[in-house]
């Protein structure tokens, strides 16, 4: 590293030691967005508040409903005496799922009939109901699985056939724990947003303070300026990757399963792509304000939406799946949960990197020559 990079990243230490706003940025926004995200947002459906009407009151009825209680997704909070109570309970928000069990329940089981029973599911969630629908499914199916086994095993002298027994098996999330999906995402969107916010500010602040003019009939290549005001921002970003990587550990369980090199290479990859992102918006703009918002409205939305951090892309429409290719954080988010989660090597995700220096390669390229037609050339 050459003495022109060496002095720009030491003076650009001393101002972000002064920035309060740049401290803020990358110090306590990523330590907020962990505990906002890690414990606010969060997929897992426990709990659920359930009511029943069992107009049976049979041995085959309380089977049914015991699988409900001892799943260990539902609380039974209400056993109704009328199925009037339901559309109360299920307005105001008492419960979200609501059983009716009709009197002929038994006798259609025994009789080897199929047997109905009403479950009734608040859907003002749409994800958290998909979510109960599911669980409503495997319990059903267990419980029929399990009559069929006991009570139609035999028929006079002919056996019937048992169903389909499957044992399904989770990889890589037995729990279907949200943090082991979200953390990594968190990764992405911290990292994104703070670096390219605090670096848009660096060299807009040299022109407000009116030391960019001296910077122009310096000897500093555009290449080493934009280096040499990089590297206090990497180095504050590779503490807040760190950071967050112990408190989603510490605080939720998420570990990191595969190569911690790959993940430091990968992390170095994304960290070039939003500096120099940063960069441009910074050669772009006359203030800090309008690169700030510049910033924000760049990084914020597109990694959170676009980039698969809580939405899947392949749920989305094909003309908006088009649109997060040009996402940086798509193809490091795919990457690091190949790493963080599944812990394979980079046979599985070395298109991602490669995206990724394609990426920090044309922004390079992008902010160098911005610089120089700017008239900010090495004298």
């Amino acid at each position: 590293m050459s003495n022109r990079i060496i002095s720009i990243a030491r003076k650009e230490f001393r101002q972000v030691g002064r920035d309060r706003r740049s401290l803020g940025i990358l110090i306590f926004v990523p330590a907020f967005m962990l505990m906002m995200f890690g414990y606010a947002v969060d997929f897992d459906v426990r709990d659920v508040a359930l009511a029943v009407y069992d107009d049976d009151n049979s041995i085959q009825s309380r089977e049914l409903i015991e699988k409900f209680v001892h799943s260990g997704y539902f609380n039974l909070k209400y056993y109704l005496d009328s199925p009037n109570e339901i559309d109360r309970l299920l307005d105001r928000e008492i419960v979200r799922i609501a059983i009716v069990i009709p009197p002929d329940f038994s006798k259609r089981i025994m009789n080897g009939l199929d047997a109905s029973v009403q479950v009734l599911i608040d859907g003002a969630n749409a994800s958290a109901a998909a979510t109960v629908t599911g669980y409503v499914n495997t319990i059903v199916q267990d419980y029929t699985r399990d009559l069929m086994s006991d009570v139609l095993l035999t028929d006079g002298e002919n056996i019937r056939a048992q169903p389909i027994e499957y044992h399904p098996r989770i990889w890589y999330n037995p729990e279907l724990r949200s943090p082991m999906f979200l953390i990594p995402g968190l990764i992405a969107f911290i990292l994104m947003v703070t670096s390219t916010v605090a670096t848009s500010l660096s060299i807009v602040r040299e022109k407000e303070l009116g030391t960019m003019e001296q910077i122009a009939v310096s000897p500093v290549h555009p290449a080493e300026l934009i280096i040499g005001k990089m590297v206090p921002y990497v180095l504050t970003s590779i503490v807040s990757t760190i950071f967050i990587l112990i408190g989603g550990y510490v605080l939720f369980g998420v570990g990191v399963a595969g190569s911690f090199l790959m993940l430091s290479v990968l992390v170095l990859l994304f960290l070039f792509v939003a500096l120099t992102w940063g960069v441009i918006i910074s050669t772009t703009s006359k203030t800090q304000q309008v690169a700030f918002m510049k910033a924000l409205t760049t990084t914020m939305l597109p990694t959170f939406i676009l980039s698969g951090f809580v939405f899947p892309i392949h749920n989305m429409p094909v003309a908006i799946q088009a649109v997060t290719y040009l996402v940086p954080a798509r193809y490091f988010l795919e990457a690091l949960r190949a790493i963080m989660i599944k812990g394979i090597d980079v046979t599985a995700y070395w298109e991602q990197i490669i995206a990724l220096l394609i990426f920090g390669t044309v922004l390079v390229l992008a902010s160098t020559i911005r610089m120089i037609k700017q008239g900010y050339s090495a004298s």
